[in-house]
C-alpha cells in the first residue's frame, strides 16, 4: 500500500492530476470519519475534510516519505480538528462571558457497545473529553492504531499517550456508569 501511495504522490508531483484524484478516492472517507469522530458532527467534519484535501493538493509536493502517507494525513486531520475545537472553545467562552463497567487491561469499549443509544451516548461523552485525550482514544479504539503509530501521528511520547488514553478511558467509563 505504501508503494502504491509513493507512486501516486510521485505521479502527482510530476503533474498527473489523475494520481491526486486516486489518492482522494482512497483517503477521503477515512479523512471524513476521523474528523467526524474528533468533532462529533457532520458540518465540522465536512469542513475539516475539505481543508485537509486542499492542504494535500497544495502541500503534497513537500511530503518526504519519512512516514507513511496515512500517518502524514492523520497528523493534518488531527491538527485541524484540534485547532477547530480550540477556536470553538474560545468562541463559546466569549459568548458565554457576554451573556457497572470495570477498567481492564486492553479493554475494548467500542467493540462491546452494540446498542445504538449507547453509541450515541459514547459520541456525546467523547465531545466532553479534552482534545488530546479524545484524539488518542479515537485512534486507539476506532482506528485500532498502536501507541507507536499514534506517536508518529501526534509527535507525542508513547508514555504521554498512554497517560492520555488512561485518563480518557476513566472519564468515559465513569460517565457511562453515572448515566446508567
Amino acid at each position: 500500500m505504501e508503494n502504491e501511495d509513493k507512486e501516486l504522490v510521485k505521479e502527482y508531483i510530476s503533474g498527473n492530476e489523475i494520481a491526486f484524484n486516486k489518492l482522494v478516492n482512497k483517503y477521503q472517507s477515512r479523512i471524513y470519519w476521523h474528523a467526524r469522530k474528533m468533532m462529533g458532527n457532520h458540518e465540522d467534519a465536512d469542513e475539516i475534510t475539505q481543508e485537509v484535501l486542499i492542504i494535500l493538493y497544495q502541500k503534497l509536493h513537500t511530503f518526504n516519505f519519512n512516514s507513511s502517507l496515512f500517518t502524514w494525513i492523520y497528523k493534518i486531520i488531527s491538527r485541524r480538528s484540534i485547532n477547530l475545537i480550540n477556536k470553538k472553545k474560545i468562541k463559546n467562552f466569549f459568548s458565554l462571558s457576554d451573556g457497572n463497567m470495570e477498567i481492564k487491561e486492553n479493554y475494548d469499549l467500542i467493540k462491546n457497545i452494540d446498542d445504538k443509544e449507547k453509541l450515541r451516548k459514547l459520541d456525546s461523552i467523547m465531545q466532553t473529553l479534552p482534545a488530546r485525550q479524545r484524539e488518542v482514544f479515537l485512534l486507539r479504539n476506532y482506528e485500532e492504531l498502536s501507541y507507536e503509530e499514534i506517536s508518529k501521528i501526534t509527535g507525542k511520547s508513547v508514555g504521554g499517550l498512554k497517560a492520555n488514553y488512561f485518563h480518557a478511558l476513566n472519564k468515559v467509563l465513569e460517565k457511562f456508569k453515572n448515566e446508567e
